[in-house]
């Protein structure tokens, strides 16, 4: 088996990605490629890594959400593999709505889990495919920004470039997003 891996600059760093078969198995932010490959050799046994320029046209997508075309990144075919409690949650990721964001506990009901909050938290952070996955549209109850596996900056950018309503800062340093 092979998993062609490509590197893309963008605006919050440089994305590294891995495409198996035509879909996107994990991205992960620059700096994490030993991390990585040992994921991707743990998850697949035997797996050949190579690079390539623009695996399935992946990273020509990436770059054209990065470039405004927020759209760009929908119909990207993604294999993050995960549990099926994880894979429901990720499923449902993908269908708010660019620039909208929910909380932990609003995820929780979309999939008919509301007492599952904490079991929703983990399955987003373990999110292999973030960004295209869009685990960065969850946010605390009360609207603040939570954690974020490539840091609350870039998620703070991410919400920002793709419009998020009401992004604002208070005096205290913290953040939140007003979206009711």
């Amino acid at each position: 088996m092979i998993i062609e891996m490509a590197r893309v600059d963008t605006p919050i760093g440089p994305l590294l990605l891995a495409v198996r078969e035509g879909s996107l198995c994990a991205v992960e932010f620059d700096g994490a490629q030993a991390r990585l490959r040992r994921t991707l050799s743990r998850r697949f046994p035997g797996v050949e890594l190579r690079s390539g320029e623009d695996p399935s046209g992946f990273a020509s997508r990436l770059r054209a959400y990065f470039d405004g075309d927020l759209s760009a990144l929908e119909s990207i075919s993604v294999d993050p593999g995960g549990t099926p409690f994880q894979a429901k949650v990720w499923k449902e990721l993908r269908r708010i709505p660019t620039g909208s964001a929910v909380s932990y506990r609003d995820l929780a009901g979309m999939i008919g889990a509301p007492k599952a909050v904490r079991a929703v938290g983990l399955a987003n952070g373990a999110n292999p495919v973030p960004i295209v996955i869009p685990c960065h549209r969850v946010i605390g109850a009360d609207g603040g920004l939570m954690g974020y596996g490539g840091g609350l900056e870039r998620k703070r950018w991410l919400l920002a470039h793709e419009g998020a309503r009401g992004l604002r800062h208070s005096d205290s340093g913290t953040e939140s997003l007003n979206l009711f």
